[in-house]
């Protein structure tokens, strides 16, 4: 079952359930997930690591509104989003831990023959897409230049 499917499949057990919260934020999902597949050039069906990338956009984003939240005092639309993010991270692949970045960091350092910071794009590239989902994107660079340095 593909991660859009999975994700339709909770959305009718959430109805039937009546989990409000859980409900709005599997609609919020598959809104974003609908636009995607029916923007100009895209394909009639979204692969799960566009699914992720959505869902990872959507996680950062509610964890970015939470902080603006608590900041202006706003306990109840923050504990509103956090709840939206949790259900978001439930459906991404767990995140990688500090050695495993490293290692894969360098792996594909190995793999383009980068040696000096001049180079950090062509690593980042390539870091970017094979670790979607399973890091933070200022992870990765961070990681990148430290390794580079």
């Amino acid at each position: 079952m593909s991660l859009f499917d999975k994700i339709n499949h909770d959305l009718t057990e959430a109805m039937k359930a009546r989990e409000k919260e859980k409900l709005e934020a599997l609609r919020n999902v598959k809104k974003v997930m609908l636009e995607a597949r029916s923007a100009k050039g895209a394909g009639s069906e979204l692969t799960d690591e566009e699914v992720i990338k959505i869902i990872s956009k959507l996680a950062k984003q509610g964890s970015e509104s939470a902080a603006i939240y608590q900041q202006q005092g706003r306990k109840d639309l923050e504990e509103q989003e956090i709840f939206q993010v949790k259900v978001f991270e439930s459906y991404l692949p767990a995140k990688l831990s500090d050695a495993d970045l490293t290692a894969a960091i360098r792996e594909i350092i190995t793999e383009t023959g980068a040696t000096s910071l001049k180079e950090m794009g062509k690593v980042m590239g390539i870091a970017s897409k094979k670790l979607a989902g399973l890091a933070d994107g200022k992870d990765i660079s961070a990681k990148v230049k430290e390794l580079l340095e």
